[in-house]
């Protein structure tokens, strides 16, 4: 390829710590209905060995993380889940991707090269005879993009995160090596006083604006809250600092699950180029777990110019009309 171009924008909630990981203590899963605990059960006992899956009652819960509660006597714990900083890892991963292509160039007589360029873009036209591929990746911004409006099957939700602190004059305080909890509502502990609280889901929200009005912010704390104070009551300790938002992507739901949207978007556009255009979008509130497999298979399709690289779960959303 003579050059790749990524469109890039980040669309997902914008976290406040300046770390890349948050908590190294893990992430503890208490389930507060009967249809999670035994999902969470079955998955628990039939994961692959190298995954490591802890199933706790509430006494060994607790010791873990002191007030919490386990309504239903049970909680898996992932020991080695992290909770990650996404815009520190997305600039660590440019920089590892930026090592790669110097090292390539080091070894080879061909050079290589990895930049970033922060260009407006109206439309695919201006990109049209100066690349050999362009992959768009605008999570809920791509149908913004006049040729692909109203062609791609996502649907936008906006979701708020919150912030609180624990009162400086507060003796009590959250365990440095607790782990992090995932309920009916997550709490991202970064450290001893500090909780990001999140997410509430609006459907159909066309509001990017990252920053949240007072009104939308007491809305998400009694959405929140709730949730929160239900496994872990001492939350109620904790001053709310602010809140952020962001708008997730959401693919459609099929009968393999909500997939990723990926393939080659020529036929999509309907319109001749000396560019192929590809798509890695709709990865939706699990984009962390999604994107590496999504951009690997991607880059095999775009450098054979064969979105069969491509599995066909992952296209289909191409042939429904």
């Amino acid at each position: 390829l003579k050059r790749m171009y990524l469109a890039l924008k980040y669309v997902w909630i914008h976290p406040f710590e300046r770390r890349l990981i948050w908590n190294g203590g893990g992430i503890l899963r208490p389930p507060t209905t009967e249809k999670a605990a035994d999902i969470l059960l079955e998955n628990a006992q039939s994961c692959l060995q190298s995954c490591s899956l802890q199933v706790l009652d509430s006494d060994a819960a607790q010791r873990l993380i002191p007030g919490l509660r386990v309504p239903l006597n049970l909680a898996i714990y992932m020991p080695l889940a992290l909770n990650i900083n996404p815009r520190k890892y997305l600039q660590a991963l440019f920089s590892a991707c930026q090592n790669v292509a110097n090292e390539a160039s080091a070894s080879s007589s061909e050079q290589k090269e990895f930049n970033l360029y922060n260009e407006h873009i109206d439309n695919l036209h201006q990109f049209s005879g100066d690349y050999d591929a362009v992959i768009i990746c605008l999570g809920g911004k791509a149908s913004s993009l006049p040729e692909l409006t109203n062609k791609l099957p996502l649907r936008t939700c906006r979701g708020v995160i919150a912030e609180f602190r624990l009162p400086s004059d507060t003796v009590e305080k959250y365990g440095s090596r607790s782990p992090s909890i995932l309920s009916d509502a997550w709490l991202a502990f970064q450290g001893p006083r500090t909780v990001s609280v999140g997410s509430t889901w609006q459907w159909k929200s066309d509001n990017h604006d990252p920053s949240v009005s007072n009104e939308e912010a007491r809305s998400a704390m009694e959405e929140l809250l709730p949730k929160a104070s239900a496994v872990y009551p001492g939350i109620s300790k904790w001053d709310y600092v602010r809140a952020r938002a962001g708008i997730r992507a959401m693919p459609p739901l099929t009968a393999n699950g909500s997939l990723p949207l990926l393939g080659c978007l020529n036929d999509v556009i309907g319109e001749r180029s000396n560019s192929a255009f590809w798509l890695v979008g709709g990865l939706g509130a699990r984009g962390l777990l999604y994107h590496g497999l999504a951009g690997k298979l991607t880059a095999k399709a775009v450098i054979s110019s064969d979105e069969n690289m491509i599995p066909s779960e992952f296209t289909c959303w191409k042939a429904v009309k």
